[in-house]
């Protein structure tokens, strides 16, 4: 768990998305005004909502970065889902690529990403000076391994879902309670998550990875992982699709080495969110 004053605000989870509700409307009482860093996934898509609604368009900014980390099927869907809530959205461009701590790919390449991120919102922030700085984070992000969790504590960025003491499964039960398309979208971190630590970042691999997962989504598989050894090419689907991924694996090796793969491993273990971070365990 990351220490800091974002773990010091967090509060006693409320039981069920009303009483959810009720907390969040408190929270957002005192709240100023917000750019909210915002990915397209559930938690920060809620988030955007939350401060849309609680403080309108003149008092509430989500900021999303055209990274190369981030999928370009992702962009368009937060630029749907800006559109579709009234929710006022701007695009800026990150420059993590041009930091060679990013590229080096270390075990908190997290914190690099996110240092960068929320530098380009406090730049922002300039322009909105009593205005808070909000992320997505959910009180189970605490019990993962977070890099990024020190660069929010080091600008200061409010977590309202955390703060609120709502985890993921109540986050996406408030989610549901607003009728948000995304309440049970899967979870999708950046590309650069899929290349094991110590190997090099660069925009060919995260291109690559890009072009794999939405292969696998034609394959019939929309949960998926592409994980990227050079020029060999991991495939984890859920462990239930397992067996049809294996009976694919000649039209497989065939689509990915149009890709640039020389070669496909299916991973029989099955799907599991931040498998690359066993390592750092181990």
């Amino acid at each position: 768990m990351v220490e800091g004053k974002l773990t010091e605000r967090i509060s006693r989870a409320p039981s069920g998305p009303m009483a959810a509700s009720k907390k969040i409307e408190a929270w957002f009482a005192e709240c100023p005004g917000a750019l909210v860093a915002f990915s397209g996934g559930v938690d920060s898509s809620l988030v955007a909502f939350l401060a849309s609604e609680h403080l309108g368009q003149e008092r509430s900014i989500a900021v999303i970065s055209a990274s190369p980390s981030l999928k370009l099927s992702e962009l368009d869907d937060a630029k749907g889902f800006a559109a579709t809530h009234g929710i006022r959205l701007e695009i800026v461009v990150t420059r993590e690529m041009e930091n060679p701590n990013y590229l080096n790919n270390p075990s908190n390449r997290c914190y690099f990403c996110k240092h960068t991120l929320y530098d380009e919102l406090s730049k922002l922030k300039e322009q909105y000076p009593n205005w808070w700085i909000l992320n997505g984070t959910n009180t189970d992000d605490f019990g993962d391994y977070r890099p990024g969790l020190q660069a929010a504590n080091e600008f200061e960025v409010r977590a309202p879902l955390a703060e609120c003491g709502l985890d993921k499964e109540a986050v996406r039960a408030l989610a549901a309670e607003y009728s948000l398309a995304c309440w049970d979208k899967p979870a999708s971190p950046c590309l650069s998550s899929r290349v094991p630590y110590g190997q090099e970042i660069t925009v060919k691999k995260l291109r690559q990875i890009e072009v794999g997962e939405a292969t696998l989504v034609e394959f019939g598989f929309p949960v998926s992982r592409v994980r990227h050894y050079g020029d060999m090419a991991r495939l984890e689907v859920p462990s239930d699709a397992v067996g049809r991924l294996l009976e694919l694996r000649e039209s497989l090796a065939a689509a990915f080495l149009e890709i640039g793969f020389q070669t496909i491993e299916l991973d029989e273990e099955g799907f599991v969110s931040g498998k690359l971070n066993r390592v750092l365990k181990a």
